[in-house]
């Protein structure tokens, strides 16, 4: 249910902050505990902070989409139209490719491979529990609008 009490949502698996956030959390833990590193230091924190800013600018992008084209941004809410502009017009998850971008910034800033690792099983609860159930929802609600828009772009890039 969502907040309104309305069923109109796409019943995802787990809130994806959640899943990202405790993901990461879990896999620094993990490297905290036995430590594997993957590269200098130095070329660790370099290239982990382009790959944070330059995700978190995407995702600066696709959320303003969403807020331009006056739909939620959280899967908790009902989506209220297909949001083809912007990072939209490149992968039908801006948000979602953005996310794990930052993330991939943050275990390589840290120069961690436990998060990396981690990646595996995530993308799987990601893909099955979140993305597939909301394209499934958004065909349901927007019909050939949507499947139109799914046949032109990318579920991913």
């Amino acid at each position: 249910m969502t907040e309104d009490g309305s069923g109109d949502t796409p019943r995802v698996l787990i809130f994806p902050p959640l899943l990202f956030g405790g993901t990461l959390l879990a896999g620094l833990i993990l490297h905290w505990l036995h430590p594997i590193y993957l590269i200098p230091a130095i070329a660790a924190r370099i290239g982990g902070t382009a790959v944070f800013i330059l995700s978190a600018m995407f995702a600066q992008r696709a959320q303003g989409a969403l807020e331009r084209a006056a739909t939620n941004v959280r899967p908790d809410r009902p989506t209220t139209t297909v949001v083809t502009e912007g990072p939209y017009r490149i992968t039908r998850n801006p948000m979602y490719v953005a996310t794990l971008g930052m993330y991939i910034g943050v275990a390589v800033f840290a120069n961690a491979a436990a998060p990396l690792l981690l990646l595996i099983p995530m993308f799987a609860v990601l893909h099955w529990g979140i993305v597939r159930r909301e394209e499934r929802y958004l065909e349901s609600k927007f019909g050939d609008e949507y499947r139109a828009y799914r046949a032109r772009v990318r579920r991913w890039v």
